[in-house]
């Protein structure tokens, strides 16, 4: 790891720290809201809700340094945006103490499914096509997120878009999602788009705390949180890595997901797994040179865990940054991932079908026992291309067959 760490210092550039930066700024802001209105909703104190944000982002800034190190590959740790949300209405029901529990279970039942291998085996079996397709029905959002920017704020947002279109075209020396950040961020500050009035900060420590266990908590809670953990997040990072010629862990990334759900509990946060958004940002083209993308994950990582200690100070200026221009950067960053999952899924004709429900599934943002979307398109994807596709999952096991043969 630490010859990693080393090595990295020449692939640290503009390109990665762009990414690393844009990717732990995509996790700090809008997501970081989601935690602060459920901490809000469900009674939680305010030295209670700066736990909840160390644990899941200093864990997950820890988790995504020692796999991108490990592994030389851009895999971000975060937390289950989904989860958060599902969390946010459990605290109406249960206490801070009974979620913690449910937490522990959640990163149990993950980690058992990595250390027997059984989520290796199952992640093998699903298609590409219908993976690739999950993924650019659970991003696209950002992409359409961006576009109705411009008709909140077409100023902002207009300029950030054309900005970046602008510059990708006449020079690759400054990243041209940098440039169209930092404008949208100085129009903003000159519209008094940032809310600013009221501010107040203070440092505040992270608390250990004691969990409890109700089996009504662990129903309604560990079970859902896990599969979102492995369904959604885990599987949207692998297939993201996929689409970029990665040769993804799969093994040890639900391991260390699940370790980092069972560490993050007791200091009240939900899970600190391996994300796919972030993921998404840094595994990129815009990242760099894929040999270097790694080391997006490793500015991700640090600035997170900064993030994470000084949260007491940092959250208020997060909640006066307007969310369009959070939307729109957001949009712009993923745009490479959507077209080489897009490619992916749709031009090996393969599992076509399979794939076509997986997009509009994912798209679609259904819920189904408190479980997301992107569970729910892998889910669908399989079983229409095991009515209509079968003769597809016959083929690719004889070729197995053939092959180890």
């Amino acid at each position: 790891m630490m010859d990693s760490l080393r090595e990295s210092k020449k692939y640290l550039n503009a390109k990665t720290i762009s990414a690393g930066l844009l990717a732990t700024i995509f996790g700090c802001t809008g997501p970081a809201l989601i935690i602060i209105g459920g901490a809000s909703d469900g009674g939680l104190t305010e030295a209670q809700t700066i736990s909840w944000i160390f644990a899941i982002y200093f864990f997950a800034g820890l988790l995504g340094l020692y796999m991108a190190l490990r592994y030389r590959q851009p895999i971000s740790g975060g937390w289950s945006i989904p989860g958060a949300v599902l969390i946010a209405g459990a605290l109406t029901q249960f206490t801070l103490a009974e979620a913690m529990g449910a937490y522990i279970v959640a990163g149990l039942i993950v980690l058992i499914l990595g250390v027997t291998g059984w989520i290796g085996k199952v992640m093998y079996w699903i298609p590409a096509p219908i993976v690739m397709a999950m993924i650019v029905g659970a991003l696209i959002r950002f992409g359409t997120d961006m576009i109705l920017g411009i008709e909140q704020a077409p100023l902002i947002a207009g300029s950030a878009i054309l900005l970046y279109l602008v510059s990708s075209k006449i020079t690759d020396k400054i990243p041209p999602i940098i440039m169209a950040f930092t404008v949208a961020v100085i129009l903003a500050i000159v519209l008094g788009e940032f809310q600013m009035q009221g501010i107040e900060t203070q440092f505040t420590v992270p608390q250990l705390m004691v969990p409890g266990f109700s089996l009504e908590a662990i129903v309604s809670i560990a079970i859902p949180l896990a599969l979102l953990v492995v369904g959604a997040e885990n599987a949207q990072a692998t297939g993201v890595l996929m689409a970029q010629k990665y040769k993804p862990p799969v093994n040890a990334m639900t391991i260390f997901s699940g370790l980092g759900g069972i560490i993050t509990a007791f200091f009240g946060g939900h899970n600190a797994n391996v994300a796919g958004p972030m993921t998404a940002i840094c595994a990129s083209k815009e990242a760099g040179v894929k040999e270097g993308r790694y080391t997006a994950v490793v500015v991700n990582g640090f600035t997170f865990m900064a993030f994470a200690i000084f949260a007491g100070l940092l959250v208020p200026f997060v909640t006066a940054m307007p969310g369009v221009l959070i939307g729109t950067v957001a949009g712009l960053a993923i745009i490479g991932v959507l077209l080489s999952s897009l490619q992916s899924a749709f031009s090996q004709k393969k599992f076509q079908v399979g794939a076509f429900f997986a997009l509009i599934i994912a798209m679609s943002g259904v819920e189904f026992f408190g479980i997301s979307s992107p569970f729910w398109a892998i889910i669908g994807g399989i079983l229409v291309s095991l009515i209509v596709e079968g003769n597809q999952f016959k083929e690719r096991a004889e070729n197995e067959v053939k092959e180890a043969a």
